[in-house]
């Protein structure tokens, strides 16, 4: 292969992982802080590139002015789906284990109620639309290296929103009082900070950046009302990859692995993407269960 097809390659698994990023860093936010392993949140990320599309093709907005309005609308979706389920279970379980059971029922129920809203408001056909297909070249040594212009331009915002929420949790005096608490939830409670204000908060902007990660898929793939429940196992493998709880973890996660992604289906076949996906997540739950890069993996 020549470095121009090698660069293309990687590049294609950086873009894929990029979003992959975006996706998990919502659903560790809120499993990390809250507890709440949300496997209805691919079906939030599906609403948000519905929202996109019909805002393209029946109103004739350019798909990036939908990308804050995309974060908004979920984010207040989340606060409301908060406030009306997540907030009642945790007065109601006993313990941190009845909740996270009764969690992950009710996010069973949310992703079933969610798609099939999705099924009888937009049907079940694939829906898409055309915005910068042309291809950017990049002139190489050996030639050239073609890119998709909206996949440049996904992966850029991908990063864009992947690195602020990173430095929102590390610079600024709410993303230390979120950081406290996954440390040490009672600790950071007695010191003051009010888990009845933040968690709403945090869950709101996991959802926000589902319908970001939604909105920029809809710019350069066609969506469908299953196209959730993927994108929700590939988070909870990218969160394996890089650690539960861990935000720079994830976003290296998620390029890592779509990078293994695109060279393994480049050098086998493209119908077993799925599988190495599952290979990598076993091996790392096997041999790193703590993910690849937690401070424990680093140490050890």
């Amino acid at each position: 292969m020549s470095f121009s097809a090698w660069l293309e390659l990687l590049a294609s698994g950086l873009i894929t992982g990029g979003i992959y990023a975006l996706v998990a860093l919502g659903l560790n936010l809120q499993y990390g802080l809250m507890r709440i392993l949300n496997i209805a949140h691919g079906e939030f990320l599906m609403v948000g590139a519905y929202l996109t599309w019909m805002a393209q093709t029946s109103l004739g907005l350019n798909p990036l002015f939908m990308v804050p309005v995309s974060f908004g609308m979920l984010f207040a979706l989340g606060w409301v789906v908060h406030r009306l389920c997540f907030r009642r279970l945790t007065a109601t379980s006993p313990n941190i284990d009845i909740f996270e059971a009764r969690g992950l029922m009710v996010a069973f129920g949310l992703m079933f109620l969610v798609q099939n809203f999705a099924s009888w408001m937009w049907g079940g056909d694939l829906r898409g639309y055309d915005f910068l297909t042309e291809p950017v070249e990049i002139p190489l040594p050996d030639g050239t290296a073609q890119f998709a212009g909206n996949k440049l331009l996904v992966f850029a915002l991908a990063l864009l929103f992947s690195g602020a929420l990173i430095v929102l949790m590390r610079t600024t005096l709410l993303g230390k009082g979120v950081r406290a608490l996954m440390q040490s939830p009672t600790g950071a409670q007695l010191m003051g900070i009010n888990t009845r204000r933040l968690h709403p908060l945090m869950f709101g902007i996991g959802l926000g950046l589902s319908g970001v990660a939604g909105c920029l898929l809809s710019m350069s793939y066609t969506i469908s009302p299953s196209m959730g429940e993927p994108y929700t196992v590939t988070a909870l493998i990218v969160i394996t990859l890089g650690g539960f709880g861990s935000m720079g973890g994830a976003l290296a996660g998620g390029l890592l692995l779509g990078v293994i992604e695109a060279l393994g289906m480049h050098f086998t076949n493209p119908s077993l993407k799925a599988l190495l996906s599952y290979v990598v997540f076993i091996s790392v739950l096997l041999l790193r269960p703590e993910g690849l890069f937690s401070r424990k993996s680093r140490k050890a």
